[in-house]
Formats: structure tokens, C-alpha cells, sequence
């Protein structure tokens, strides 16, 4: 795998990278992993739900189709994917799709709200070396998690979590949408993880899909940030956080991770009917860069595809260039911005500094909406927004492999050490 560069030789030369950030801004070419939403089918409604999912969509990648991606993350060296929806576990050929990847060397980790993770289910994922599960929960209480994911979904996943430790699979994740109702719970879901021998995820809540109906009630006050920040860094490497918080770094250090906007560059995301868009939790037609049933698939659309050349390009920084924080937080998350109807070279509208709440404050348009919505329940079409100016060239360098299971797809890196594709580890 490697960057994807176009600089003089001579610059080339003379120019060596020093940190991940200054690696991967310029794009790789092929991303690190990857979201591929199988289906917006889900036995939930959950409010905050990125994809909007619920009903299926009848246009659907076929099984054959969904190999062929396959075949191409394979000859790419993907080294994994995040298998997601909708609840992808009630495609019928869900366990069909996970053997194929598996048997041609594209690891998997998939997201569930566990309705499908029966004790004999269980046992066939502890068997597997090349699978890992990661388990919704958005409260440590059902109250709290069922307001958000609906009733009975805090029991579901409490019996799946369950029947995969009664069936020996340790180090599963167990996966949270840090809200305003939750960040107090935040020991008791890592007592959670601690008994069921799990790792605790936390993830960031957007303002994406139907998240954005309940953003402004749900997402964390700013004195929840800070608390959020500080049981963090307290909790170090034992709490995986998936990149969602370099925004918080202008507190003070930077947490584990990339902390940087890997859309385009080393991440992207695949719905259900095979559009590619920069981000898993921007899905909108502004971030949408082509489709993988066109010629050329999936490897055109990531190599060559105009937005993703266009965000790979030097970024200004715009207003947030000036900030002494600028380096720590990169300007935040823009998917968060974009649905709140702040601009993509503005501050995050939860900047630690309270620039964004200021930019909110100042807002006069309506945020736009993403025009996908699969919700069970019917709505009519949101209108969709213009296209978002974004400044963005490329350079190529070796980079070598990562670990196809490791949650942290940068485990092991060093810019200095050569190497090329395949996994060869296991959970």
C-alpha cells in the first residue's frame, strides 16, 4: 500500500514525512479499512441512527456483486472492513459474504445490536480467527439505552454479550454513542466491558441521518466534554475511541490515534447500493464520490474519483488556521460541521474553545440534510444542499501493512518500516 504522491523527484528526495497525519493527508491508494454498509434493513429505529435504516432498499448489491468488492479489496490489500447497516446480520447472506472475505484475506469486524448472536452463532465467531464482533449499547442502563435504541434493545444486547463470553470470545467490543444521557455512565459501561472480558469503544455522536432530528437533545454539554476528555486520557489504551474525538486534543494532549479527518484518505464508506461516499458519517450527495458498479469499480472511484482527489489536496485550515490549537484538533470533524450548517474551513460546532457554538449561533441557512432515509416509519424527501467547497495533490511512497484485526488499523506502524499487504494475525 502507498501514498498516493505526484511531487517532483527530486522533492521527493529530499522530503521525508515525520508523523502518520503528514503521511496519510495526501491520501493512500487504497484506504487502511473501510465501512461497508450491507443493507439499511434494521429491527430498530434508533433516533441518532447515521444511515437512517429500517426498511430494506430493494436495489440492493447482490452476493455476487458484494464478491466482487470482495475480490477487489483483496487485489487492493484492504487489510479489513467494517461491516455495518442497518443490522447487517438479517441479510441472508451475511454469513456467506463474512466466509468469502475471510477466505481471501480481507478481515472483518461487524457492527450488531446482537439480535442475531444466538449461543450457536456464539460459538462460530469464537472459532474464527479472522472475525470481530462489535455490539451497540447507548446506555448502561435500559432506560437509558432504550430511549435511544428502542425497548427491549438493552436486553438484546446485555443476552448477546453473554452468550459470546459463554462461548470464549474475549476482546469482543462493545460500542458507544457518547450522548448527554450517558456520559455519566461512562465506569459503569467499562464495568460492562470488564465483565464480559470486552473492550470498551466510544464514539462520537454526528449530526448525521436521523441523529440530526435529536443532536441539539442528545450530544454532550460542554462541561461533558471536558469530563469525557479527562476519563479518557485517564483510561488510556484501554478504551478505544476510533479516531471520533481529535477534537478534544485542544484541551491539552492529543488522545490515541490518528487525530486527524481520514475521509478520502484512508477511510471511506460503501452503502448498501455500492455509492461510495468520503465518510461513514457524511451521506450526502455533496460526499458522494461515485458508485462501485461503474467501470473501473470500486478501485476508479477511490483512486481517481474528482472528491476524493479534491480532499486530498493541501488543506488552509481556513478560519481555524490562526488557532493555537489548529495542530491538535485539525479543525474537528466534518461531517459535524456539515450537518449543522457550518462551514468545512470553520471551527467543529463542539470546538473546545467554543468557536462553534459562536458559528451556531451565527448560522443563516438551515442545515442541509441527508437525502437518504430508509426509516421504518414514512417522511417526504429532504431537500438536498449545493456542493461543498473544499480546497484539495498527491504523492506516492511506500507504506507498509497493518494488522487486519487490530482495532487501531495503525498498530504497528512506522513510517520508516517497508512492507506490503495481507494480515496474518488473529483476535
Amino acid at each position: 500500500m502507498t501514498l498516493i504522491q505526484d511531487v517532483p523527484a527530486r522533492q521527493a528526495a529530499t522530503h521525508k514525512p515525520t508523523t502518520l497525519v503528514d503521511l496519510f493527508e495526501t491520501g493512500l491508494d487504497a484506504p487502511i479499512c473501510l465501512t461497508w454498509e450491507l443493507t439499511y434493513a434494521c429491527n430498530l429505529s434508533c433516533v441518532h441512527c447515521l444511515s437512517s435504516s429500517g426498511r430494506r432498499d430493494p436495489r440492493e448489491l447482490s452476493t455476487e456483486e458484494c464478491k466482487a468488492v470482495i475480490d477487489e479489496l483483496q487485489r487492493m490489500q484492504v487489510f479489513y472492513v467494517n461491516i455495518g447497516g442497518g443490522e447487517p446480520t438479517v441479510r441472508s447472506d451475511f454469513w456467506e459474504l463474512v466466509d468469502y472475505a475471510t477466505a481471501h484475506q480481507v478481515g472483518v469486524k461487524f457492527s450488531t445490536n446482537g439480535v442475531k448472536i444466538t449461543p450457536q452463532v456464539a460459538q462460530r465467531l469464537a472459532a474464527s480467527d479472522y472475525v470481530d464482533v462489535q455490539i451497540s449499547l447507548d446506555g448502561a442502563t435500559a432506560e437509558v439505552n432504550d430511549h435511544v435504541r428502542g425497548p427491549g434493545s438493552f436486553d438484546t444486547a446485555m443476552r448477546a454479550m453473554q452468550n459470546m463470553a459463554d462461548a470464549g470470545f474475549t476482546g469482543f467490543k462493545i460500542s458507544v454513542v457518547c450522548t448527554r444521557q450517558n456520559i455519566p455512565q461512562l465506569d459503569e459501561f467499562k464495568a460492562i466491558a470488564d465483565r464480559y472480558k470486552a473492550q470498551l469503544r466510544l464514539t462520537r455522536l454526528r449530526p448525521s441521518g436521523r441523529g440530526a432530528d435529536v443532536w441539539d437533545e442528545l450530544h454532550p454539554t460542554a462541561d461533558q466534554q471536558r469530563e469525557l476528555y479527562d476519563w479518557l486520557v485517564a483510561h488510556g489504551e484501554d478504551v478505544l475511541t476510533g479516531d471520533s474525538f481529535f477534537h478534544l486534543s485542544a484541551y491539552g494532549g492529543a488522545l490515541p490515534g490518528l487525530n486527524m479527518c481520514g475521509a478520502g484518505r484512508v477511510v471511506c464508506l460503501i452503502d448498501p447500493v455500492g455509492d461510495v461516499y468520503a465518510c461513514p458519517f457524511a451521506i450526502a450527495d455533496e460526499f458522494l464520490a461515485g458508485n462501485v458498479r461503474s467501470p473501473g469499480g470500486f478501485t476508479e472511484v477511490w483512486r481517481h474519483s474528482e472528491l476524493f482527489t479534491e480532499l486530498r489536496s493541501p488543506q488552509t485550515g481556513g478560519a481555524c488556521a490562526s488557532c493555537a490549537f489548529y495542530d491538535s484538533c485539525r479543525g474537528g470533524c466534518m461531517a459535524a460541521k456539515f450537518f449543522t450548517g457550518l462551514p468545512l474551513d470553520g471551527p467543529d460546532p463542539e470546538c473546545v474553545r467554543g468557536l462553534g457554538a459562536e458559528a451556531l449561533d451565527n448560522r443563516t441557512a438551515a442545515a442541509p440534510r441527508s437525502g437518504v432515509d430508509h426509516s421504518h416509519r414514512t417522511s417526504p424527501p429532504r431537500p438536498r444542499s449545493g456542493p461543498v467547497p473544499v480546497t484539495i495533490s498527491r504523492r506516492r511512497v511506500e507504506q507498509p501493512p497493518v494488522s487486519a484485526c487490530a482495532e487501531n488499523p495503525l498498530a504497528g506502524f512506522s513510517p520508516d518500516t517497508p512492507g506490503s499487504g495481507g494480515c496474518g494475525c488473529s483476535n
